[in-house]
């Protein structure tokens, strides 16, 4: 009966069983030490490059504990029976009273490495990360290195329905020197005690980042309700949950953010589109710069941000545009009010601020901008900047029009 509900989880996972192996079965167990199991993974993973495969999690009470320093060849896939855990998961209570998460984890027990670094061709689906020796005092938290980060050349990389505990940065492509293409995150859930969930340099050829949720509600299932100092911490790091460097038509769709300082930082070297987003609780929604007139543009729309916190209610900016080029703002909300969750304002400065003394362009439409402390929730600093905004509505519910240069 084991090995049947092995098989119709292999099926269900990827189609067809036969290209995959079992971890168990490569010496990979729950009664492991964390070294061994690292040096019985890494030589599956080893001999599973020379002519590409998967490598199957199952799931097992409590995770396998491993040690980090993975390294994930090319052409190989670990595969989980798990998808995202929005709320966590969680062992059966009356047998496991100290809650942990269940399913196709590792328990990730040293801060040495990166838990696992991804060359070209890769894949992980449907595992979770757990960090059990991470501290939720403020004082003691862990600091640990990212749990997945590309290598030199990543190229090709998925990462779906993947799911962090504990983590201090969750996925890092942005490694000194490296360069990646063709990198897809998907239903990917977690909450980085550093507030970086995502970072992406000098990555070409459309990278997507669909569907993702950094929350800290993802631990409650397990972990109870994160301190709010904790959250307040996040905040004053002062760090943005994604993060795009240097970065070609990249594409950010249905992406939620909650209790960080900023929710995506678009750096002068990027350019694409970010639509159907939630940033919640930050204090800057989006950081826009712009270094050319070419392209490096930002296509924003069908999104809310309520920014409320940080370290002055006047550096709370749902929007904050500098630098050359364009931005085309459609459809987005601002309804700043409290939470309790986190130290806030209950409202923001305004919607947006533009500064910078470079020439660029900035059009909205159908943008509703409430609960903001400004007369004017539209600030232009830069005097080469041209902006028109086109039925907006404002903190007294009527609709305005504007228009610079």
């Amino acid at each position: 009966m084991k090995n049947l509900i092995y098989i119709l989880l292999l099926f269900c996972t990827v189609g067809y069983a036969d290209i995959m192996k079992n971890i168990q079965d490569c010496g990979v167990l729950p009664t492991n030490s964390p070294e061994v199991n690292k040096a019985n993974l890494q030589k599956a993973i080893d001999e599973a490059t020379k002519t590409g495969g998967a490598l199957f999690v199952p799931p097992v009470a409590e995770g396998y504990p491993i040690s980090s320093g993975i390294i994930l060849k090319c052409n190989v896939s670990l595969i989980g029976a798990n998808g995202p855990l929005g709320r966590g998961s969680k062992l059966e209570f009356k047998t496991h009273p100290k809650f942990r998460p269940a399913g196709s984890i590792f328990r990730i027990m040293d801060a040495e490495k990166p838990f696992i670094t991804v060359q070209h061709a890769t894949k992980i689906k449907g595992i979770q990360f757990f960090y059990p020796n991470q501290s939720w005092n403020v004082e003691k938290i862990v600091k640990y290195p990212p749990t997945i980060q590309q290598d030199k050349r990543a190229n090709s990389v998925t990462l779906q329905c993947l799911t962090f505990w504990g983590e201090y940065t969750a996925m890092d492509f942005a490694v000194e020197g490296g360069n990646c293409e063709q990198v897809l995150i998907e239903h990917c859930y977690g909450y980085p005690l550093s507030g970086q969930f995502i970072r992406i340099d000098h990555c070409s050829d459309i990278s997507r980042i669909l569907h993702c949720h950094i929350n800290p509600g993802t631990m409650r299932g397990f972990k109870g309700t994160i301190p709010k100092s904790v959250i307040d911490h996040v905040i004053s790091q002062k760090t943005y949950a994604v993060w795009i460097g240097r970065g070609d038509n990249i594409v950010i769709m249905d992406l939620h953010v909650f209790g960080v300082y900023g929710g995506c930082y678009f750096s002068s070297s990027s350019y694409g589109q970010l639509t159907s987003f939630s940033l919640d609780c930050v204090a800057n929604g989006i950081y826009k710069k712009g270094g050319g007139q070419k392209h490096h543009q930002w296509l924003i729309s069908q999104g809310s941000i309520i920014s409320n916190t940080g370290s002055s209610i006047d550096n709370a900016w749902p929007i904050i545009i500098d630098g050359m080029g364009h931005t085309a703002i459609t459809n987005v909300e601002a309804f700043s009010g409290g939470n309790g969750a986190l130290t806030n304002f209950g409202a923001s400065k305004g919607f947006l601020l533009v500064q910078g003394k470079d020439p660029l362009t900035v059009s909205l439409y159908g943008c509703r901008m409430y609960n903001y402390q400004d007369e004017q929730p539209i600030q232009v600093l830069n005097r080469n900047a041209s902006l028109r905004a086109t039925d907006c509505v404002n903190k007294d519910l009527k609709f305005f029009d504007l228009k610079i240069n």
